[in-house]
């Protein structure tokens, strides 16, 4: 059986082998150049004094669902500091721009032996909080020597739970180091349980918790200015096969619907000029904003590929497809257009947001539809009823609203681990 010990091996074996795959993802442009030591477990900043509650969360989404716990530990630990990882580039900047002031970022290191002790050396974290599912076994195992390690927002997929359960072993020894397992819900509690996990509850889901995606409100100004009355719709966070679906839609609703105008925003960044370029070959008018170009009257497709301005495409169009659901990918978060006043549709494909898709649909805040068809008559009915989008609206809203007790239950199970906790600022905080 495969376990921690023979991992640690083959980790410390393979070490050039990760250390040239990182240098071709350099090279790619996916890692940070100026950074790249962060990496391989060397520190970009001496460490400050005080307690350090260490957070890892893997890219933009986790991070950004756990800017509200940050903000609660900082205040409650008002000596301390917050060191927050990720690895990837688009999520070290989201959160140079977000993080509070006693929070501060860094790359994760590679789960390499040398990097992973180099980086726990530097830092000596005091308590440190694992979000959702990257678990990374040389990592996990040396933080829970050092430290209290809780995992939060746990999160474990059916498909990531079949992997796990071919390695028994690995799975306990590394489940097993949490002092505390959060799990979202019920169902990933009980394969958390299943795979070796102890001390496992359930307090819901720290994504619904989340604040408002941010805006640049002069933009936004400017935008709504320029875009005027014309009827729009948009798709957010989509995936490879998605733009090509919201062009065949664009084009079924265009002739009713003069000056429509499809807003697309990938998921990744990255695939910006890719999708603007694939595009440009249909017979529409195609505007990247990315490349910076502006969206006109004739403007049929506006690429939106830039980083962090989600917010503003779910406030300048509040009709809205969540992508990564009409591909097997599984979604992405629809709460976060119910929180900014959008009637909300998605296809199949929701399985990461079970639960939150349940209590949409069951208030009438959102529709699932399954395929380009259904999309396109469900875009249609809601641009020729605005008063049936502003209903379904005021539905999202609702069930949103409601979500913000998640942050608090969560707060009160890991503040027994946190250090130097100021009692009076916990209480001032909720």
């Amino acid at each position: 059986m495969v376990g921690l010990a023979s991992y640690r091996t083959l980790t410390t074996l393979a070490a050039p082998l990760i250390g040239l795959y990182l240098r071709r993802r350099r090279g790619q442009g996916k890692e940070d150049r100026a950074r790249f030591g962060e990496r391989l477990g060397h520190a970009g900043r001496e460490r400050p004094a005080g307690p350090i509650t260490w957070i890892h969360a893997a890219s933009v989404g986790e991070a950004i669902s756990v800017l509200p716990l940050i903000e609660r530990i900082a205040t409650a630990v008002p000596d301390g500091h917050v060191l927050l990882t990720t690895g990837t580039v688009t999520s070290a900047r989201l959160m140079a721009e977000r993080l509070p002031p006693q929070a501060f970022h860094q790359y994760v290191p590679a789960d390499r032996p040398d990097a992973v002790r180099r980086f726990l050396d530097h830092w000596r974290p005091d308590v440190v909080l694992w979000v959702e599912s990257e678990l990374w076994p040389n990592l996990i195992s040396a933080s829970a020597d050092r430290a209290p390690l809780i995992l939060v927002n746990g999160r474990m997929s059916k498909r990531s739970f079949r992997r796990w359960q071919r390695f028994p072993r690995m799975a306990t020894d590394v489940l097993g180091r949490f002092a505390l397992c959060l799990a979202q819900n019920e169902e990933e509690a009980r394969r958390l349980v299943g795979l070796g996990a102890c001390h496992v509850r359930c307090v819901g889901n720290l994504k619904n918790a989340a604040p408002p995606l941010p805006v640049d409100e002069v933009e936004l100004a400017h935008m709504r200015t320029s875009l005027g009355s014309r009827p729009r719709w948009l798709a957010a966070s989509t995936h490879a096969g998605e733009e090509t679906i919201a062009v065949e839609v664009h084009r079924a609703l265009k002739r009713d619907h003069p000056g429509l105008l499809t807003i697309i925003v990938p998921r990744h960044a990255i695939r910006g000029s890719m999708v603007a370029e694939k595009l440009a070959s249909v017979d529409l008018v195609v505007a990247n904003r990315g490349g910076g170009e502006p969206v006109t009257a004739e403007t049929d497709i506006y690429v939106a590929a830039t980083m962090g301005e989600l917010g503003l495409f779910y406030r300048l169009a509040n009709l809205v497809f969540v992508g990564g659901s009409l591909v097997p990918h599984g979604g992405q978060n629809p709460l976060e257009p119910a929180r900014l006043d959008c009637a909300i549709l998605y296809g199949p494909h929701m399985e990461n947001f079970a639960d939150a898709t349940s209590e949409l649909e069951a208030a009438g805040a959102a529709e699932r539809v399954d395929g380009s068809e259904a999309l396109a008559a469900a875009l249609g009915r809601f641009l020729a009823m605005p008063e049936r989008c502003a209903a379904r609206t005021a539905a999202a809203r609702g069930v949103a609203a409601a979500k913000g007790e998640v942050l608090d239950a969560v707060f009160a199970e890991i503040a027994a681990f946190l250090p130097d906790l100021d009692n009076e600022a916990i209480v001032a905080s909720a």
